[in-house]
């Protein structure tokens, strides 16, 4: 239960496992915020709570300039959206600080956004996308010279020098290496990350889950790939199809999945599909169907290995006594997917 008290106490805190599950008013300055706003605190006799952000604008408040609640959760700014998509439909275009000032841009800060948000600067991040192109180009058959010369590098040795240092391998040597295709993505719940190779969707995240790292060296390693920021044949698909889920209009996802790992790991994951939309199952009765009733640990721990949240629906298992337990996303995140199911099924 989301009492007065655990609500102020989870303010105070700015504890993020509340994201999505009440805002904030305050009743001395008309506005209302996120659970893990930065601005002062109130004193507790002066808010009061709401479960959604239209609840706060029908009662009058105004949305804090600071956290932003009307946005979604890591949102990236639109200035940033527009040079992610120039870039992405042409990787051989270059921003520089000029060019950034000249849209009104501070450069420091989008290199802050993407040292935060991609763990690299806006520079290296268009080094990335341009290099991953070529990749592709020349997993095509495109010669290195030409390859080099149409995303933009007027030096053949700086080309190849810029491609081995992110592949580990020269241009004419990478006919056996493998790319993880990688793209940020926004949704009611935050932003969420996806990878991809042809066979399908092999990850999908939310970006502030904390074992990601971890998540995309298993990845990797499986793969025996890099994760490179990119496009895929994927991810249009991938975007349309979870639109439409949060919108309450899909129930079933047909984008192609490829998910690596054990053998009893597949099955779990599978038996995790078999679970329809707007139900749930315990951690047993998902051991019983697989004909493993004393495996429910192991079942557990597989649906925690799963990469492709969502799509493969861990957020549909739950404690054998109805409790919502085990979901690396937030338990708020699981809340509001079942929510969100059991209302539209």
């Amino acid at each position: 239960m989301l009492t007065r008290d655990l609500m102020y106490q989870a303010i105070l805190d700015r504890d993020v496992s509340y994201e999505g599950s009440f805002i904030v008013a305050v009743k001395t300055t008309g506005i209302f915020c996120r659970p893990t706003c930065t601005a002062r605190k109130p004193k507790k006799e002066n808010v009061e709570f709401f479960k959604t952000t239209q609840e706060a604008l029908d009662r009058g408040y105004r949305p804090c300039k600071v956290c932003k609640p009307l946005e979604m959760l890591n949102e990236t700014p639109d200035c940033i959206k527009e040079i992610l998509r120039e870039i992405n439909d042409n990787p051989a275009n270059k921003f520089t600080d000029l060019d950034l000032i000249a849209r009104g841009i501070e450069p420091s800060k989008i290199r802050r956004w993407f040292l935060k948000n991609h763990g690299i600067t806006f520079h290296a991040y268009q080094r990335t996308l341009r290099i991953n192109s070529a990749f592709k180009k020349i997993q095509n058959g495109a010669t290195v010279t030409a390859t080099a010369s149409d995303i933009g590098y007027e030096s053949l040795s700086g080309f190849n020098d810029s491609f081995k240092s992110i592949l580990g391998v020269s241009p004419s040597n990478s006919k056996n290496k493998q790319v993880i295709d990688f793209t940020r993505l926004e949704t009611p719940l935050g932003t969420m990350c996806a990878c991809a190779v042809d066979r399908g969707i092999c990850l999908l995240e939310f970006t502030d889950l904390p074992t990601l790292e971890t998540q995309f060296k298993s990845l990797s390693k499986f793969l025996d790939g890099t994760i490179m920021q990119g496009t895929n044949k994927h991810f249009d698909l991938l975007v349309s199809q979870l639109d439409e889920y949060f919108a309450g209009k899909r129930q079933e996802f047909s984008v192609p999945l490829f998910a690596p790992g054990t053998e009893f790991q597949q099955a779990v994951w599978q038996e995790l599909q078999n679970i329809p939309y707007g139900a749930t199952r315990s951690y047993q009765q998902q051991a019983i169907a697989m004909k493993h009733p004393a495996a429910v640990r192991a079942v557990a721990n597989a649906n925690s290995q799963n990469r492709i949240c969502i799509l493969i629906p861990c957020h549909r298992v739950i404690g054998t006594d109805g409790t919502l337990t085990g979901y690396a996303g937030g338990l708020w995140r699981k809340k509001w997917l079942l929510d969100l199911e059991a209302a539209n099924r």
